[in-house]
């Protein structure tokens, strides 16, 4: 056994040395947002120059044309995104010039058809607009056919070509008059690398559509294909919302962000360590793994690293410990009914598992509706929960409970319970002397008779809010309401006073002045276009020497995240239902529903009152919350349903409140601990994090604490009244037992 335990040190040690060595060169090679590096965003709108509907088509070929210009830039990981039909978002990370990339970027792509000697023959107007199409020539090689719209200029312009001596047309995209020339690009002519698309010889006039051929292959036509339709697209680019971030900036805001990271996982260990002894710093480990692992994954896919992506992943660095805190809730449990812990640690996994299970798909569910409907930042929030939610179910259940079990087989922890778990001996009654448990924490709690002063309460909570929310509304951020947000960062001092008269000197609308620790936070009503930016950024770096960043939404891009935002709260909550119902019965689903509208109206209601501003990420807040409230829900009901199917019989209230309160007595620990394990890195990001998520994050604080208290006071008091009124009628131990043939599944080596 010495022998088994040293090779399981030495393996352990090892792990942890090798992510310790890879662990800098992966953070390193991580592609960073423009909140954590700086840079240029922008989210233009894809409209038809003669009036047109926009189709998918064009909007796709305009992105194209897009991502071939972004080359010109030298930026190495553009961010384009196609989003719904007629909008595309750029991301250029690292740039350094946001006016030479608007005027890159947006310029309408011209395509043109010149002679040798680089004069203009004929614009894209002799074409039909995206009329090129993959073709076949004569001998059945790939080919480009061109739909001609202006026949008699085409066939003037070709039989003037096949009578001169040098019968070629050249076929250029974005040419430029100063700097290309057909001399220097004749031999890149053809290739990515040259705005020369083609060279075609002429030897007739052509009054019908034609062809392109040649020694091509197949991807080389269907990417001529691609820029000539782009070229030829009667199309325009309206920029609609953008976002400006100085190098600077963006590293200040990571250093932070990265420190309140380390933070909060720090605060975790040392608390799991303290809490549950060895088991805890077996839960430690798997948390350096699970972190190394979630990296891994992002980067593997390519993922975008942003300041929500950050706390989405503490987070779920959080919610992840909560399924070492469940199972060891779990084992300390059969320790106190006196299991030796080698049974203890078997039958803990066993009854475990399936509640670990639910609570990561009910909240998988909310991430799917986040990525599918969120924009970019969300996405970038929504990617890293998923991932989390799929790591926490390989390494904190899997990983762990095998690590775990690996030490336990060994015997070393047989007469050494508050060593293994935390558990002193004493409380252990010895089963075969007919001992019965001791160890009952809360004993005297009875929330099933305090119910109604807890109902009350959140009534009274809950009229403040419709008061409030009718009265004074929500502060809304320029996301929903359209306009400007200017954050300056400078070493000088700068007062209210200072920046209104800023503000009036460039005869912009000032909404709001925050004052921060090291700069100032502006509001205006006004909607600045790419020249406006620039005169702003110019105007506080000459006057403040002022890093600036600069955000700007638009009322299209206003209207788009108002409509997201209701739908991915409507989506969520079918779900939700839909699942709780599946799973468990329908007062189950009905109670935890109820729960969580009251949870998500209170943190309405504290932002409302507070005056705190509400943005697009504080609908991924509200989603998370609802993702980790019903999780915390789900252990709650397992435990009510696990101790009715105890009973044999269940005749009177008494008996059943009973039921209800030795469940919520035994979830209490579990539910306090595994709060505060997400509190952590929330706190750590309140007070050491960027100010741009602090709306986030104590959205997040106040949905953690009130979710708690609505598993224990709300959702179980709701459907202890409802399932009360069955007593009598229907055998209610029955209904849970027949609702709970999932359980049985059993994984080898996890729970069983």
């Amino acid at each position: 056994m010495k022998k088994k335990r040293i090779i399981i040190y030495i393996l352990i040690i090892g792990l942890l040395i090798g992510m310790g060595f890879a662990f800098k060169p992966l953070l390193k090679s991580l592609n960073f947002g423009l909140d954590l590096q700086g840079g240029f965003e922008v989210l233009y709108q894809v409209e038809s120059i003669d009036g047109e509907e926009v189709t998918q088509e064009m909007t796709t070929n305009t992105y194209k044309t897009i991502s071939r210009r972004i080359d010109v830039l030298g930026v190495t990981e553009p961010s384009i995104t196609v989003e719904g039909t007629d909008k595309i978002r750029v991301q250029l990370a690292g740039i350094s010039d946001p006016d030479e990339a608007r005027s890159v970027i947006s310029q309408v792509a011209n395509l043109t058809f010149r002679d040798t000697s680089d004069n203009l023959l004929m614009s894209s107007s002799v074409l039909k607009s995206g009329g090129a199409k993959v073709a076949q020539d004569n001998y059945g090689r790939p080919a480009v056919s061109l739909a001609v719209d202006d026949k008699d200029q085409f066939y003037k312009v070709t039989k003037r070509i096949s009578e001169s001596s040098d019968n070629r047309i050249v076929i250029w995209l974005d040419f430029d008059e100063e700097t290309d020339s057909f001399t220097s690009e004749e031999a890149k002519c053809g290739t990515s690398e040259s705005k020369c698309l083609s060279v075609a010889s002429v030897d007739q006039g052509f009054s019908s559509d034609v062809i392109i051929q040649g020694d091509f292959t197949e991807d080389e036509v269907t990417s001529m294909v691609d820029l000539i339709n782009s070229g030829s697209l009667p199309t325009k680019l309206t920029e609609i919302s953008s976002k400006t971030v100085g190098a600077s900036f963006g590293e200040d805001t990571l250093d932070r962000t990265f420190l309140a990271g380390v933070v909060g996982i720090v605060a975790i260990v040392l608390f799991m360590i303290l809490l549950y002894r060895f088991a805890g710093l077996i839960s430690a480990i798997s948390i350096l793994v699970y972190t190394f692992m979630t990296i891994l994954i992002f980067w593997l896919v390519g993922g975008v690293l942003t300041l929500p992506g950050i706390a989405a992943l503490l987070i779920g660095i959080g919610m992840a410990i909560d399924a070492c805190i469940l199972n060891f809730a779990r084992i300390k449990d059969e320790l106190y009914e006196g299991k030796s812990v080698k049974t203890a640690n078997k039958h803990g996994n066993k009854n475990s598992f399936m509640t670990i299970l639910d609570a990561n798909l009910t909240t998988l569910i909310v991430a799917i509706i986040l990525f599918v409907l969120g924009e970019s930042t969300i996405k970038g929030f929504a990617t890293m929960l998923i991932i989390s939610i799929f790591v926490t179910m390989v390494i904190m259940v899997f990983f762990n409970r095998k690590l775990l079990n690996l030490f336990v087989e060994t015997g070393m922890f047989d007469n050494k319970p508050n060593l293994f778990i935390g558990v002193k001996a004493k409380d252990i009654p010895n089963a075969s002397k007919g001992e019965k448990r001791t160890k009952n924490s809360f004993a005297k709690l009875d929330f099933v008779h305090r119910r109604h002063l807890f109902m009350g309460l959140s009534l009274i909570v809950t009229i403040i809010g419709i008061i409030a929310l009718s009265t004074s509304g929500l502060k809304l951020g320029i996301d929903f309401k359209g306009g400007t947000s200017i954050t300056l960062m400078t070493d000088e001092e700068i007062t209210e006073k200072q920046i209104t008269e800023d503000i009036s000197s460039l005869d912009y609308n000032l909404e709001e002045i925050t004052m921060l620790e090291d700069g100032v936070m502006i509001k205006i009503d006004n909607t600045l276009d790419k020249d406006d930016i620039s005169n702003t950024e110019q105007y506080f770096n000459e006057k403040y020497d002022a890093k600036t960043d600069i955000g700007v939404v638009s009322d299209v891009v206003k209207k788009e995240l108002i409509k997201n935002a209701i739908l991915s709260l409507v989506f969520a909550s079918i779900g939700i239902t839909l699942y709780m119902s599946l799973r468990f019965r329908f007062d189950y689903g009905i109670s935890t529903i109820i729960a969580l509208l009251h949870d998500v109206f209170i943190v309405i209601t504290i932002f409302s009152v507070l005056r705190l501003e509400v943005s697009s990420i504080f609908i991924a807040a509200i989603l998370s919350i609802i993702g980790y409230s019903i999780n915390d829900k789900i252990v709650t009901f397992d435990r009510i349903r696990e101790n009715i199917k105890k009973k044999k019989k269940i005749e009177t209230e008494k008996q059943l409140s009973e039921i209800v309160n030795h469940s919520l007595r035994s979830v209490l620990t579990r539910s306090i601990n595994t709060t505060l394990t997400v509190i952590f890195p929330v706190v750590a990001l309140i007070f050491l994090g960027s100010h741009e998520i602090l709306n986030f994050n104590l959205a997040l604080l106040f949905g953690l604490v009130i979710g708690v208290y609505s598993s224990l006071f709300i959702a179980s008091q709701i459907w202890f009244e409802i399932r009360k009124r069955r007593l009598g009628k229907e055998d209610i131990r029955k209904d849970d037992e027949d609702d709970d043939e999932i359980e049985e599944l059993r994984v080898k080596g996890v729970n069983y």
